[in-house]
C-alpha cells in the first residue's frame, strides 16, 4: 500500500528541509569565518601557539688570549700604594697621603689561614710567593728592619759577575757589613719572600726592559744578580752580544735560555731627546723637551718597562737652563729647569698613552732615589763616608722632592695605568747604603781618595734589591688580579 501525503503537507516538508539546509549553510559559513584554522606547523614559523623551542643561540666568543696584565677599571692610574687582599674596611679607591688614587681591594684571592713559626714560615715551607695579607698595604711607607734570620743579603758580595766596579763596595775595600743586613718592612704587611725562579716563570716568553739613567742601571745590575741566583746552570744566562756591563755602554740584553725571556737595559738620561747645536764656537748640547728620546723605538718591543729619570736634571747645564732647552725650533736662552722637567714628563706620558696597549704592556715608573751628601754636592765636596746605619729620625725622612710631585701629577692625568714605584721615602733612610769612597778598586797599599764621593748610587748587594722585591710583588699582584677577573 503506497504512502501518500496531501499536497499541502508536501509543501510544508519541502520548506522545512530548505530552511534546515540554509541554516546548516549559515552555520558552516560562520564557523569558517570565526573559528581558528588548524594547520601543520611551518618549518620557518616561530609561533607561541606552536610552542617550538627558540633556535640555538650562537656559541659565546672564545676568551681573549691571556695577557700579562689587565688594568682595573679605574679613572686614575695605579699609584702610590698597592693593596694586599684580605680584610677590607670599605669598597672603592681611596686617596693616600700623596694624592694618588690607589687600587681597590679585590674581592677574591682570600688565603686560607696558616700557622706561622717565624717570619712567613708557611711561605718558606711551601715556596709560595706570598706575603702576609692583613688587609691593605701601602708598600712605600714603612721602616727598615734588621734581618735577624740570615735571609739578607739576597746574594753574597762578590758572587755576581754583573756588578759594575762602581757598586762593588765590599770588593773595593768597604770594611763594614751591617748595611747589608736590612730589609724593607711596609707599614701593614711583609713583602713576599723574593723567589727568583718564580719571577723568571712570570717572565717566560717576555721582555723586561729598564729605561733610564745610571740609577736604573744600578737597579738593573741588582735584578740580574737576583735572577742569576736561581739558575742551576749559570751558562743559560748571557748577554746576547757578549758585552760586559760597564758605564760606557748604554744597551744590554740578557737572555735566560730556559725561560725564553730577556732582561734589558736602555740608557736614557732624560727620557726626552738629547741633541747638539752647532755654532761658530763649535757645538753645545741641547735637550728637546717636546720630543721623546731616540731610543723609544726599542721601548715598544718590551712587555714590561721600568722607567726613571731625575738625577741628571740637577747637573750642570740642565740645572742652569741657559741655551739648553728646546721646543720645536725655539732654543730658549734661559729656561727654568723644573718647568722643563714638567714638560719633558708630559712628553713621556703622552708617548706612553699613544704607543702602549694596557692589555699587553705593564709600565712602572720608579721614583726619585735620595742622595745623602754632607757639606756639598756631588761636584762640590759632598761626603757620606763613615755612615754605617740608616737614619732613624729627622726632617730628611719626610722630605719629598718637587720632581716627584710633578711625576705624580703627570701619571694621574695619563690614560695608561702606570704603576708608580715610589721609593723616595724608602731611600731617605739609607744614608749608609752608598759607595761613598768605595766606588773604585784599589791596588794593595793604595790610599783611598776622599776628595770625590758617590753618595747617590748604591752598593750592591743593597738598597736596589728592595726595589726589585717591590717589582716582583707588583707582578704577583697584577697577575693575581687578572686571574681573579
Amino acid at each position: 500500500m503506497a504512502l501518500s501525503f496531501p499536497l499541502s503537507t508536501t509543501h510544508t516538508i519541502n520548506r522545512f528541509l530548505l530552511a534546515s539546509a540554509l541554516l546548516l549553510l549559515c552555520l558552516f559559513l560562520l564557523s569558517a569565518l570565526f573559528l581558528p584554522r588548524r594547520s601543520s606547523p611551518s618549518p620557518f614559523s616561530l609561533s607561541f601557539d606552536l610552542s617550538l623551542p627558540p633556535p640555538p643561540s650562537s656559541p659565546p666568543p672564545p676568551p681573549p688570549p691571556p695577557s700579562l696584565y689587565h688594568p682595573p677599571p679605574l679613572s686614575a692610574p695605579l699609584g702610590l700604594s698597592l693593596w694586599v687582599p684580605g680584610t677590607s674596611d670599605g669598597a672603592g679607591p681611596r686617596e693616600v697621603d700623596d694624592g694618588i688614587t690607589s687600587l681597590p681591594e679585590p674581592a677574591v684571592w682570600e688565603p686560607e689561614p696558616e700557622a706561622e713559626t717565624g717570619r712567613d714560615a708557611a711561605e718558606s715551607r711551601e715556596g709560595r710567593p706570598t706575603g702576609r695579607r692583613e688587609g691593605k698595604c701601602d708598600l712605600f711607607h714603612g721602616r727598615w728592619e734588621r734581618d735577624e734570620e740570615g735571609w739578607y743579603p739576597l746574594y753574597s758580595p762578590g758572587s755576581c759577575p754583573y756588578v759594575d766596579e762602581a757598586f762593588s763596595c765590599q770588593e773595593n775595600g768597604r770594611p763594614d757589613r751591617d748595611y747589608l743586613k736590612w730589609r724593607w718592612k711596609p707599614k701593614d704587611c711583609d713583602l713576599p719572600r723574593f723567589n727568583a725562579a718564580d719571577f723568571l716563570e712570570r717572565l717566560r716568553g717576555k721582555r723586561l726592559m729598564l729605561v733610564g739613567d745610571s740609577m736604573n742601571r744600578n737597579q738593573y745590575e741588582s735584578l740580574l744578580c737576583l735572577l742569576h741566583e736561581a739558575l742551576p746552570n749559570k751558562s743559560k744566562m748571557y748577554e746576547t752580544r757578549g758585552n760586559r756591563i760597564t758605564k760606557g755602554r748604554g744597551y744590554f740584553i740578557f737572555k735566560f735560555v730556559d725561560y725564553n725571556c730577556t732582561v734589558e737595559f736602555v740608557r736614557s738620561h732624560f727620557l726626552v731627546r738629547e741633541g747638539k747645536r752647532v755654532n761658530r764656537q763649535g757645538s753645545s748640547p741641547t735637550l728637546a723637551i717636546d720630543h721623546i728620546d731616540k731610543s723609544a723605538h726599542r721601548w715598544k718591543r718590551a712587555d714590561i718597562l721600568v722607567f726613571n729619570t731625575g738625577h741628571w736634571w740637577t747637573h750642570g747645564k740642565t740645572a742652569r737652563g741657559k741655551n739648553y732647552y728646546q721646543e720645536g725650533d725655539v732654543l730658549y736662552p734661559q729656561f727654568d729647569a723644573i718647568e722643563a722637567f714638567r714638560r719633558a714628563m708630559r712628553t713621556w706620558g703622552k708617548w706612553i698613552d699613544n704607543n702602549m696597549d694596557p692589555a699587553r704592556k705593564l709600565v712602572f715608573y720608579r721614583g726619585y732615589s735620595a742622595a745623602h751628601f754632607r757639606g756639598g754636592d756631588w761636584d762640590s765636596g759632598g761626603t757620606c763616608n763613615g755612615e754605617t746605619d740608616p737614619i732613624s729620625t729627622g726632617a730628611l725622612l719626610d722630605s719629598y722632592p718637587l720632581k716627584m710631585k710633578i711625576v705624580e701629577e703627570v701619571i694621574r692625568k695619563m690614560h695608561f695605568p702606570v704603576i708608580l714605584l715610589n721609593v723616595t721615602k724608602l731611600t731617605n733612610f739609607r744614608k749608609d747604603g752608598h759607595p761613598s769612597i768605595y766606588g773604585k778598586t784599589r791596588t794593595q797599599g793604595q790610599k783611598v781618595s776622599k776628595r770625590k764621593q758617590d753618595c747617590s748610587h748604591w752598593c750592591l748587594p743593597g738598597v736596589p734589591d728592595s726595589w726589585n722585591e717591590l717589582i716582583y710583588f707588583s707582578l704577583v699582584l697584577a697577575q693575581t688580579m687578572h686571574l681573579a677577573k
